[in-house]
């Protein structure tokens, strides 16, 4: 199934650079561009794209007010902040504005096609900075561990407790699978089986989870 994308950035560069690496991925069809957050917004309405890579300083109307109002016109659309900014006074509004992931520019190209696959597969990405900024807050609400949630860790074997740490430390699979010397699919596998027990979406939900409950 290909993935229809919309870019919104005011940088031509930018979107260039994008285009040509996008132009190599069979099953991500760049159907078009923006360089402001109002042409964004209407672009999303005539082309209808299943995911926008959004930037949020842009001339007008903000990435962060375009997306919120992607959101209530065309609640199907999934955004992405593509961002060089990672401080919680960007990335928190974006997130309440509705965007589904929040990634800083110098991401490496194969973890952004990563993303972007798993956003349009119902998964939220964050930059481990922005996900840190999230389990912060949701530390201070001071929410303490639950017998439900002690009777949900106690499910999870020795080597998923290790991998829901490291997730709620922000490392990709790559990075658990080089920690742990174990394949990059092993990992994967493991995730799975901490969200299934956990009863648990996806990685953030994970992170928060184990903020609360002290594991780290």
């Amino acid at each position: 199934m290909t993935i229809k994308l919309l870019l919104a950035d005011d940088h031509v560069m930018v979107r260039r650079g994008l285009q040509v690496f996008l132009s190599t991925q069979s099953d991500i069809q760049l159907i078009g561009e923006a360089a402001t957050g109002q042409e964004a917004l209407d672009q999303v309405g005539v082309l209808q794209p299943d995911v926008v890579l959004m930037d949020i300083n842009m001339p007008g109307m903000s990435g962060i007010e375009a997306t919120k109002q992607i959101k209530l016109l065309q609640p199907h659309v999934k955004v992405i902040i593509l961002t060089s900014f990672s401080d919680q006074d960007h990335a928190l509004p974006a997130i309440r504005a509705g965007a589904k992931g929040y990634l800083l520019k110098d991401i490496e190209p194969e973890e952004l096609v990563r993303a972007i696959h798993n956003v349009h597969n119902g998964k939220v990405e964050l930059h481990p900075d922005v996900a840190g900024q999230l389990m912060n807050q949701y530390a201070e609400a001071g929410q303490e561990s639950s017998p439900t949630a002690d009777n949900a860790l106690a499910e999870l074997t020795a080597r998923e407790h290790e991998v829901l740490r490291l997730i709620a430390s922000g490392k990709s699979n790559r990075t658990i699978a080089e920690e742990l010397f174990i394949s990059e699919k092993t990992v994967k596998t493991h995730v799975s089986h901490v969200l299934s027990k956990l009863g648990l979406t996806d990685r953030t939900q994970a992170a928060i989870f184990a903020v609360k409950q002290g594991l780290i």
